[in-house]
């Protein structure tokens, strides 16, 4: 099974700030069994110490070092937002919120693929859009090797 599924993609959310959009991310990895709930809480701890937003309304939450017992399977879990929440003080606010949970290399080809999405604006406008979460399996799941 591929690290990205229709299971954990949230798509038209609303999210009343940061935090909100982080816990909704971090409630489908753990209601898809990849995470247990501490998890959530780690990928809290880290946006207090370094954002993770790419610019291009896209971020990608993640846990702390210490928080890798807490990971159960590999997974990425994606919050489509209809209006876009800030992220940092002086940063573009983000629509899209790319939960990840992976305690081996396996996200990296996803993290690959996410580079080039959000480089390309007509694909990045069409995954803000988007209504059918096959558009992101589509793009995040492409398989690709690990370097």
């Amino acid at each position: 099974m591929s690290i990205v599924s229709k299971d954990r993609i949230a798509l038209q959310q609303h999210a009343a700030d940061k935090g909100d959009a982080l816990r909704k991310a971090g409630q489908l990895l753990v209601d898809s069994g990849c995470v247990l709930p501490a998890y959530v809480d780690g990928m809290l701890k880290r946006e207090e110490s370094m954002s993770t937003s790419l610019g291009n309304g896209v971020s990608i939450p993640h846990g702390m070092d210490d928080n890798r017992n807490d990971i159960l399977k590999t997974g990425i879990s994606v919050v489509q937002l209809v209006e876009p929440v800030e992220w940092e003080e002086d940063d573009e606010p983000v629509y899209i919120v790319i939960g990840i949970a992976a305690s081996q290399d396996e996200h990296v080809g996803v993290l690959a693929n996410l580079a080039d999405v959000i480089e390309d604006d007509d694909i990045l406008a069409e995954l803000i859009k988007t209504t059918d979460p096959e558009v992101f399996v589509k793009y995040l799941g492409a398989e690709r090797e690990a370097d």
